[in-house]
């Protein structure tokens, strides 16, 4: 019952989400104006008219409106993607690095092997999204990647830090509930502030991640690379930290909440 009456909720989250962040970009470019005009509905386009587009050197691709489609293979590289229904799509092997995918929604997108080197994923909604192989490397995150599927992925160097300087309508971080990162990268990567609650971490490489105020309730690392990692008042609790590696290396642990709760080596 209560996964039903969350599945009839996501595409109401989903609308909330992106006319949240919408209306704070446009605060933000001093857009508001802009807000009391009506808004044109944009036609499904195909994969043909998109290969089209790219052919002829179009980057400018905001809004663009494709759920459903298969646009596996495509080089999107450098492109605007901003504010993108995406949803369902089939983006394997793509090419979306430096892309500005920013408030676009990718729910139960298929990202396979997908390349997202340094693209930009704000307030963007990847729920469910299949992400297995793709590289995230130096991407920025700060979305809903809730039971998201990133087993393999490279998120090394992610921006993924909530910047607590500019937060007008809330806390906006990266969340990873449920998501899972089993063998997947994250070294070196900012997280701080990101939502990992009882995600699957096991055999995942966070060597040198910035974790500071982290929520890693219920997560299991077994197994997972900790060495030189930091995770200065982040919440623990009920985490699994069973055959974790550099431990004893990890910065801040000593200030994190639930450690108690928390299950380590002997």
């Amino acid at each position: 019952m209560k996964q039903r009456i969350q599945q009839a909720l996501d595409p109401l989250n989903d609308t909330r989400h992106m006319l949240r962040s919408i209306i704070c970009g446009l605060c933000l470019l001093g857009l508001q104006p802009l807000l009391s005009g009506p808004a044109a509905a944009a036609a499904p386009v195909s994969r043909e008219e998109i290969v089209t587009q790219l052919a002829s050197g179009a980057r400018n691709l905001a809004n663009l409106e494709a759920p459903g489609a298969d646009l596996s293979g495509l080089d999107f590289k450098g492109a605007n993607l901003f504010g993108a229904n995406l949803k369902g799509a089939n983006l394997s092997n793509a090419k979306l690095g430096r892309c500005n995918l920013d408030v676009a929604i990718l729910r139960d997108a298929v990202l396979v092997n997908a390349d997202l080197r340094d693209a930009s994923l704000f307030s963007s909604v990847l729920a469910n999204a299949d992400l297995r192989g793709a590289d995230l490397r130096g991407a920025r995150l700060m979305g809903n990647l809730e039971r998201a599927n990133l087993e393999q992925a490279n998120l090394a160097g992610a921006k993924a830090g909530s910047d607590m300087r500019n937060q007008p309508m809330g806390l906006i971080r990266l969340v990873l509930t449920n998501a899972r990162l089993r063998g997947a990268k994250l070294s070196g990567g900012d997280f701080s502030r990101a939502d990992f609650s009882y995600a699957d971490l096991r055999d995942a490489d966070l060597t040198r991640a910035d974790l500071t105020g982290a929520k890693l309730t219920g997560a299991d690392l077994t197994g997972a690379n900790l060495e030189q990692a930091t995770l200065a008042r982040a919440a623990i609790h009920n985490a699994t930290f069973t055959r974790a590696k550099g431990v004893a290396s990890v910065r801040g642990l000593e200030s994190s909440e639930g450690r108690d709760t928390a299950t380590f080596d002997p």
